[in-house]
Order: C-alpha cells, then sequence, then structure tokens
C-alpha cells in the first residue's frame, strides 16, 4: 500500500458541499476526491525547460561562431548537432 501523509484544509461552505456531493454521486472517499484533483492540476503544470542545456547549447554554437568562417569545407557535420 502507498504510504499516505496526513494534511488539514480548510474549505469554504461550498467546496465542503460540492466535495461531500462529488463523493457521495462517485461513491468515493472525499480523500480520494482531493488526491484525484490534486494529480488532475498537476497535470497541467507548464513545461519548465532545463536552464543548464539551454547553456551548455548556447555555449557550442558561440564555439562554432568563435571558429569564424572556415576556408573550404566546415570542420563539423550537421549530424554533430543532432547527436548532442
Amino acid at each position: 500500500m502507498v504510504q499516505m501523509v496526513r494534511k488539514q484544509i480548510y474549505l469554504t461552505p461550498h467546496q465542503e458541499a460540492l466535495l461531500k456531493w462529488l463523493a457521495r454521486e462517485r461513491g468515493m472517499a472525499e480523500a480520494e476526491i482531493i488526491r484525484q484533483a490534486v494529480e488532475q492540476i498537476g497535470a497541467f503544470v507548464p513545461f519548465r525547460p532545463d536552464l543548464r542545456a539551454w547553456e551548455q547549447e548556447r555555449a557550442f554554437l558561440e564555439h562554432l561562431l568563435q571558429q569564424g568562417p572556415v576556408a573550404g569545407k566546415r570542420a563539423w557535420r550537421r549530424e554533430d548537432l543532432y547527436d548532442r
């Protein structure tokens, strides 16, 4: 069984009535309704990019720019960019 952590929450009278109604309609415990609500909201958390990865990519591109124009053929292959 999953370990649970006890929480005390405060609801408005309307929220309490709604919670009780949802639990009765779905045949579920009020706590389960709250757990499911938290999971659903968690699914919509905005994506947060890994800023370290962007900094590494920026450093790589700056390194290429510092090399300047390459006479003749470039020193890297397009595929090398996709392997990063």
